[in-house]
């Protein structure tokens, strides 16, 4: 199911800096007046699901309910194939209260001593799930990713999170290397966007 999007605010569902200014970013061109979810002083919802998709709904329904303004959350994460799949869902969780990525991506690299990986590097892929939900109850889903490798140690100071140990197919730097720019075309979060602004933007 799809439906256009006709309000001129969106709260962006989430807590994160940095996410919030990347979805600023890729929403800027459709004119639309962002808000962040902090700017309305609600602290974040717990995220209960085992999908990302399941906790992107629960963070746009709590802030639809909250501030009756049409929502937009990310639940985004780093997936290891090494590592089954972890952090995955719980890729903020690792890096704690504190939101110590160096830490959560120090806790990585220790998790795959032993473990086998590629001439390149162990495979790990971004995972990002987009909810838009409107004061109505109506909500639609989308998920993007993007395939890569893992490096240590970190490389780059852009972007936020995991971005400095990741490599994505294709280039030699790391998202924390890479210009905003090149980043916002490739990501997950881009790939999610690309699908969410076909059905609901244009």
């Amino acid at each position: 199911m799809t439906r256009k999007f006709t309000d001129n605010k969106l709260v962006i569902a989430s807590h994160n800096p940095g996410k919030i200014r990347e979805i600023g970013d890729l929403l800027k061109p459709y004119h639309i007046d962002v808000v962040s979810g902090p700017s309305f002083g609600f602290s974040e919802p717990d995220e209960t699901e085992e999908t990302f998709v399941g906790n992107a709904y629960i963070k746009s329904r709590y802030f639809v309910e909250k501030t009756r303004l049409p929502s937009l959350s990310d639940d985004s994460g780093l997936a290891v194939d090494a590592l089954d799949g972890a952090p995955g869902i719980y890729s903020a969780r690792w890096a704690g209260e504190a939101k110590d990525f160096r830490a959560a991506s120090a806790r990585i690299q220790a998790e795959l001593i032993g473990k086998t990986g590629t001439d390149q590097g162990h495979r790990a892929h971004f995972v990002c799930a987009l909810s838009l939900c409107w004061p109505d109850g109506e909500h639609v889903e989308f998920e993007g990713k993007v395939f890569g490798t893992l490096v240590f140690p970190a490389r780059g100071r852009s972007g936020f999170g995991y971005d400095p140990i990741f490599v994505p197919d294709g280039y030699g730097v790391t998202f924390g290397e890479m210009h905003p720019d090149e980043k916002h075309r490739i990501s997950h979060r881009a790939d999610a966007f690309r699908q969410l602004i076909q059905a609901c933007f244009t």
